[in-house]
């Protein structure tokens, strides 16, 4: 079993644990204790390197406060798990779900969320676009 990939699934389901935990600002320790779980074991699940069964996704969710069908929003599609035409949501805004999984990402939306003066807020997002236009 050395060297074997993770499920992107599993891998998808265990990244949007990790984004609604981090989100909330719990720790792995914290939601693994509300779990009777090690915070090595939640560390798995993150990873996506264990498999997370339906009953312990639905005991994360109400933990987590969202819908078990929160984890699977985004997720790739991967052998016959095709979507059907003219039903599958466009895939240009995964950069965002990518974006919210770094560290910056949860930091930038956490601070950027306690501006309250839409000017000042609007001014943040007209310096960041000035930023990215000379990059």
């Amino acid at each position: 079993m050395a060297g074997k990939k993770p499920n992107p699934v599993d891998a998808h389901v265990g990244s949007r644990v990790r984004l609604r935990r981090m989100l909330l600002g719990m720790s792995q320790e914290r939601l693994g204790e509300s779990m009777g779980l090690t915070f090595q074991q939640v560390q798995k699940y993150e990873k996506g390197v264990n498999r997370i069964g339906a009953s312990r996704l639905f005991q994360i969710s109400k933990i987590l406060d969202v819908p078990v069908q929160f984890f699977f929003e985004e997720a790739p599609n991967v052998g016959d798990l095709r979507p059907v035409r003219g039903m599958a949501e466009p895939d240009s805004e995964s950069f965002i779900l990518e974006f919210l999984n770094t560290r910056e990402g949860l930091e930038l939306n956490r601070a950027f969320v306690k501006i309250r003066d839409p000017k000042v807020r609007k001014s943040v997002v007209d310096l960041v676009r000035a930023f990215s236009a000379n990059s």
